[in-house]
């Protein structure tokens, strides 16, 4: 699969579609693409071209332990590259869980950049503010202090990049373990600011400063509870809430491919939101 050198990063990543408008759609939480794949081609088969991609230190980029900004900042910056290099002036930027904060990220340090946006199962509220910090690095920042590097590496999520792509071993190996647990806890400074809802991490002027066009799909459990998405779509303006016919569960998290029964219908009202965006504009 095609890779490409962001800075200082080797990205993996796959585009779907040979014309049309662009989306960068991306996953949630530290995984890789490929649970987006069948999604993306649904969208593609409709007239776009659909970037994924695997963002660094997850799936089968490169992992690299480095950077005074927050990873999260780290990431809308490298998707930037990555969309100048494949020729999208412009493109509408999507995602689900960490992917929609990511979305909402890009726009907020290159809305120059950006046709609209497509935020699903919105994350927020006092039960994943919780739980994400210790999820994203608390238990690798101990992981770290106990054991070093090879104890950090032996974590299930790290065998799966080391898995993704082999150049990671070495280079993580060959890390100062202090210096890894520096820039984590940096890391997870930076993820703990800012409010816990309705958007974790995102202040509400930041969402009543979106000018794009804008669509919410709110989530279903009690990560990304409904609640959520409805209170972000108040906030932000020339938005619009669509809602699927589900209810909220009383679990931590769901897998996207819990969604998989809805993803044609997701990929029929996602284009047509983009089309009257695109049509709207000539």
């Amino acid at each position: 699969m095609p890779v490409i050198k962001i800075r200082e990063a080797n990205i993996h990543y796959r585009v779907f579609g040979e014309t049309g408008p662009w989306l960068a759609l991306i996953t949630g939480g530290r995984r890789g693409f490929n649970e987006f794949i069948p999604f993306a081609e649904k969208i593609a088969a409709k007239g776009f071209q659909v970037l994924l991609h695997d963002r660094r230190n997850t799936g089968g980029s490169d992992v690299i332990i480095a950077g005074r900004d927050g990873e999260e900042e780290i990431w809308a910056d490298d998707l930037d590259v990555l969309l100048d290099k494949l020729g999208a002036s412009a493109a509408f930027i999507g995602g689900t869980s960490s992917g929609a904060r990511l979305t909402m990220l890009y726009n907020q340090r290159h809305p120059q950049k950006v046709k609209g946006l497509l935020l699903m199962r919105v994350t927020g509220g006092d039960f994943a503010a919780g739980r994400l910090p210790e999820m994203y690095y608390g238990q690798f920042i101990r992981a770290a202090q106990q054991g070093g590097m090879k104890a950090v590496c032996d974590t299930e999520q790290y065998q799966e990049r080391i898995q993704a792509n082999l150049s990671n071993l070495p280079r993580l190996m060959a890390m100062d373990p202090q210096e890894y647990i520096r820039v984590m806890e940096h890391w997870l400074s930076i993820f703990l600011k800012g409010p816990r809802k309705p958007v974790l991490g995102i202040e509400d002027d930041v969402l009543r400063a979106i000018q794009v066009p804008t669509i919410v799909i709110p989530g279903n459990d009690k990560t990304h509870a409904s609640a959520n998405g409805i209170a972000a779509v108040a906030l932000i303006p020339n938005s619009v809430l669509y809602q699927l016919p589900i209810e909220d569960q009383d679990v931590a998290l769901l897998p996207f491919s819990d969604w998989e029964p809805h993803e044609d219908t997701l990929a029929m009202v996602l284009t047509d939101f983009m089309n009257k965006v695109l049509n709207s504009s000539q």
